[in-house]
């Protein structure tokens, strides 16, 4: 012991052993944590973060900035375009600050405009910390449009619900929609501004439902262009209307042309309805807090 302790070749491994052990004290890796939100979308360019600050992400990392005393960087699973809103956004972030789940809620949306809340925060589990990522970990996306089918557009929902006055036959809609099943080249509900890789998606489900004068369109795929749920909502209506038969979507598809589609619907109706993750990350669910039973 004498030895180990005293000068010589011993005293720089002794000092190197002690030092790593107080650098392991001191440093741990980071936390993964993520957050559950809700927006609505109107007053907002989008969620990506821009220059002029008018990003949903500007509007929560300045929030979460405020909360925790130090900067972050937030990641979401879906990416949504100006004026389109979420019921069930995913984000991850990484911190070595300690919080409880309930004062991430509480505590962030102390500082969030009224217009965008976070509904549920966890930790991922260590094990699983450094796998789960926002976006890339995720199975589907599911995307809902709110139509209101009625000769008198909204007031009372105005930037929640998209509008169209004349009838609409939905089982020529819904026969229409089954041309988009499974895996397909969606070129022709790309939008030019789109800077996905790939146009190739695969379209799990596309179901529409009427609530009194509302009908609910439901789409759930993998992965979704720039505009795609807006502009196969455009063509939906097209055939609804009776400008198109149910036959044509499927044309429309072959053709990859977005110039053959119907104009790109509006932004006020379309929601991010849900995400799908693999049950090992054990994700909260978002709890139905609509009055339209989306959830």
């Amino acid at each position: 012991m004498v030895r180990f302790w005293g000068a010589g070749n011993s005293a720089p491994f002794v000092f190197l052993a002690v030092a790593e052990f107080h650098f392991w004290l001191l440093w741990y890796p980071p936390m993964r944590v993520a957050l559950g939100l809700e927006y609505r979308g109107s007053a907002y360019c989008g969620w990506q973060t821009q220059p002029t600050g008018c990003g949903v992400q500007d509007r929560l990392e300045a929030a979460i900035a405020k909360f925790l005393g130090v900067a972050v960087r937030v990641t979401c699973a879906g990416r949504t375009d100006t004026g389109v809103h979420a019921a069930a956004q995913v984000i991850h972030l990484d911190t070595d600050i300690a919080r409880e789940d309930q004062s991430w809620v509480r505590g962030v949306n102390a500082f969030l405009p009224d217009d965008i809340r976070v509904v549920w925060a966890h930790h991922i589990e260590a094990a699983f910390a450094e796998e789960f990522h926002a976006r890339f970990s995720a199975r589907s996306r599911t995307y809902r449009y709110l139509l209101l089918n009625d000769p008198v557009d909204t007031g009372l929902m105005r930037g929640m619900a998209g509008w169209f006055h004349a009838p609409l036959d939905m089982a020529a809609m819904s026969a229409a929609a089954q041309h988009l099943i499974g895996e397909h080249d969606f070129s022709v509900f790309r939008s030019a501004e789109c800077q996905a890789k790939t146009p190739f998606k695969t379209l799990y489900a596309l179901d529409i439902a009427r609530q009194g004068q509302m009908l609910v369109l439901s789409v759930r795929a993998n992965a979704f262009l720039h505009h795609m749920v807006r502009n196969i909502v455009g063509c939906l209506v097209y055939v609804g209307a009776g400008r198109q038969d149910s036959a044509w979507l499927g044309e429309l598809l072959a053709s990859r042309n977005r110039a053959l589609a119907a104009p790109t619907f509006a932004p006020d109706g379309l929601y991010l309805a849900a995400i799908e993750y693999d049950q090992k990350f054990q994700l909260p669910v978002f709890r139905q807090r609509g009055l339209w039973g989306m959830g």
